[in-house]
């Protein structure tokens, strides 16, 4: 009787090469051959073969792997020759510049896994933009009118108040308006900026209270900034469109 027909479909795998280069690794590595002293023959047998398979399934071959195929060819050719019967030098052998060439391959191949291997791993992480240190004890970008009291009365205990007798002198008035000025003129001729406590020169209560009630006015109106460097640095008075100087 006749065996029994197996009519089952069967599938060819052809490897998928990058290159040239990429089958003769293949073919070292297969055959554990070590490439400082390669079978040339065999090895242009093997390669020829897989050439010869790509044409069979219709497999376009570029020309890179017919030149190097032109190579294994030549090399083999050379070794064939007779050897002269004189000292041949190391660097004769014609298989020294392949060997070269393959041990570079190597080297651009492992550095490609790693490669691969680190952009499989930040492949999975998004970046973002650096983030402010966290820095204690910022500098105020503006002072409170707390903050401006808090001044004002210390300006108030510092400055002490000329007493003199009411019956001899009657208490000179003050006008708001006239301390705006007052306090524009002196920042026009200081370059725009003054020390807080230069602004309170005098030692007379109610024209301190008058002054500092001009100052509110002048920042109400944008006219005048109140600055401060940074925490317990001096306070400076500024006109309102002058940038701040680092000191």
């Amino acid at each position: 009787m006749g065996g029994k027909e197996n009519n089952q479909g069967y599938t060819v795998h052809l490897e998928a090469f990058e290159g040239p280069m990429d089958l003769l690794m293949h073919l070292i590595d297969k055959n554990k051959i070590d490439i400082y002293d390669i079978p040339i023959a065999q090895l242009t047998e093997q390669y020829m073969a897989y050439l010869q398979q790509f044409r069979e399934f219709n497999i376009d071959i570029a020309s890179s792997f017919l030149v190097m195929a032109a190579t294994l060819l030549q090399i083999k050719s050379r070794m064939m020759l007779p050897k002269s019967s004189a000292p041949v030098d190391e660097e004769e052998d014609p298989r020294l510049e392949l060997v070269r060439r393959i041990l570079e391959y190597r080297k651009f191949k492992q550095v490609s896994v790693v490669l691969g291997e680190r952009a499989g791993t930040y492949e999975k992480y998004v970046a973002r933009e650096p983030l402010p240190i966290p820095v204690h004890h910022l500098p105020p970008e503006n002072l409170s009118i707390s903050s401006l009291m808090e001044a004002f009365q210390t300006v108030l205990t510092i400055k002490e108040e000329i007493t003199i007798p009411k019956v001899l002198v009657e208490p000179e008035s003050y006008n708001i308006q006239d301390k705006m000025q007052y306090l524009l003129e002196m920042l026009s001729r200081s370059g725009g900026r003054i020390l807080f406590a230069e602004a309170f020169p005098s030692g007379h209560r109610n024209e301190l209270i008058v002054t500092f009630l001009a100052l509110l006015e002048l920042m109400k109106l944008k006219a005048v900034v109140v600055k401060q460097q940074r925490l317990f640095a001096d306070i400076y008075i500024c006109i309102g469109d002058m940038e701040e100087d680092d000191e």
